[in-house]
């Protein structure tokens, strides 16, 4: 047998193992109700932390980190807006909404005043 199926049907059996974990890590929250939430809680993060840590022993895993270190650094790139260039598009934002209602508000009383003055129940 070769070494990449061996890693492929090891790696498969480690996902298993991790979502297992993990689905029993919930029905323990949910089966364990009457404990303490905060034990509840913690005992649901340790578990989740671990079954990451399984995944992450995969190829699978390891391109998934690797994405997200890629799109940290990305994110570092990005050149964010100054406070006044925010509060500038914000408020033209603003101002094209309040326009918008207030010509959509206009063609609806038109229309409604057209099709009554059609149909011919305008009093």
């Amino acid at each position: 047998m070769n070494t990449e199926a061996q890693a492929s049907s090891l790696d498969t059996v480690k996902l298993t193992a991790a979502v297992v974990l993990l689905g029993g890590a919930v029905v323990a929250f949910y089966w364990f109700s009457d404990q303490s939430l905060l034990i509840r809680v913690l005992g649901l993060l340790a578990v989740a932390a671990v079954s990451v840590a399984i995944a992450s022993q995969t190829a699978r895993g390891r391109s998934v980190w690797g994405f997200l270190g890629g799109t940290r650094n990305e994110v570092r790139k990005v050149v964010w807006p100054t406070r006044a260039e925010t509060t500038q598009t914000v408020m033209a934002v603003l101002f094209v909404v309040v326009l918008m209602g207030v010509v959509l508000w206009l063609l609806d009383m038109f229309l409604l005043w057209a099709i009554r003055l059609l149909t011919g129940q305008g009093g």
